[in-house]
C-alpha cells in the first residue's frame, strides 16, 4: 500500500478530535479565552474544517499535541466527559470583571487634580507617593495609570478607612486587578457583601479589614 500524497493527507490538528474539541469550547463559551491562557487556538476554513495552531511555533498544532490539549482541558473533575476547563472559565469570569470595573470605575490624573483642585502634574506626583507608602491603588492598562473611583472622596482624596484595607492587600503584592475587583464586587469572606461599601459602616469596617488580610496572606506565596 502506498503513502497517500501530501495534498491528500490530513493536515495536523484538522481531523475529527479538532472539530468536536473545538465545538466543546464553542458550547461553553470559552473558545476566545484560549490566547489569554497561552494555549493553542484555532480557525475555521471555509469549508468549516477547524485548524489549530501551536501558540509557540505558529505551526499547525499536531495530533499528539492536540490530544494532550484535550486531555489537559479536560482534567478539572471526576469525570472527564463532562469536565469543565476551570482555568478558562476563570479567565472569562476575570474578563467580564475588568470590563465592569473599566465602564465608569475609574478616574485619571487630570480628574483627581480637578477634585484636588491642583494641577495634573501635582496630582499625578501626589498619587505616586501615596501609592510608595501603599495609600492608594493604581491600576495600569494598555500604557495608561488608572486610578480606581471607588476609593476617593468627593475632594479626590483616598477614604481615610479604605488606608487600613489597601496597606495589606498592596504590600503583598497582590496584582493590582485582582485587589480592584475584590475591593469592588460581592465577596464571598464578607457573605457577598462589597468590601468597599461595607468599609463605609465603622461595625463592618474591621471585618473588611480582616478580610483583606486574609487575601493579603493567600497571595503572598504566589508573589515571591
Amino acid at each position: 500500500m502506498t503513502d497517500l500524497p501530501d495534498s491528500s493527507r490530513p493536515a495536523p490538528g484538522s481531523g475529527d478530535l479538532a472539530g468536536r474539541l473545538a465545538a466543546w469550547l464553542e458550547e461553553l463559551g470559552l473558545a476566545d479565552q484560549l490566547a489569554a491562557a497561552g494555549l493553542p487556538t484555532y480557525e475555521r476554513d471555509d469549508a468549516g474544517t477547524v485548524h489549530w495552531t501551536d501558540p509557540v511555533t505558529g505551526e499547525p498544532l499536531t495530533d499528539d499535541r492536540l490530544a494532550e490539549l484535550d486531555v489537559l482541558l479536560r482534567s478539572e473533575g471526576d469525570d472527564p466527559t463532562h469536565a469543565v476547563p476551570i482555568a478558562l472559565v476563570r479567565l472569562r469570569r476575570e474578563g467580564r470583571v475588568r470590563a465592569a470595573l473599566l465602564d465608569g470605575g475609574w478616574v485619571d490624573y487630570a480628574e483627581v487634580g480637578r477634585l484636588r483642585g491642583i494641577s495634573e502634574n501635582a496630582a499625578r506626583f501626589a498619587l505616586h507617593k501615596a501609592a510608595e507608602r501603599r495609600a492608594v491603588l493604581l491600576v495600569q492598562d494598555e500604557g495608561r495609570t488608572l486610578v480606581p473611583a471607588f476609593q476617593l472622596d468627593e475632594q479626590g482624596q483616598v477614604r481615610a478607612e479604605l488606608v487600613a484595607v489597601l496597606e495589606p492587600l498592596l504590600a503583598s503584592g497582590t496584582d493590582p486587578w485582582r485587589t480592584w475587583a475584590w475591593l469592588a464586587t460581592p465577596a464571598a469572606l464578607l457573605g457577598g457583601a462589597i468590601p468597599h461599601e461595607a468599609a463605609r459602616d465603622p461595625e463592618e469596617l474591621p471585618l473588611v479589614q480582616h478580610a483583606a488580610v486574609r487575601l493579603a496572606e493567600r497571595a503572598r506565596p504566589a508573589s515571591r
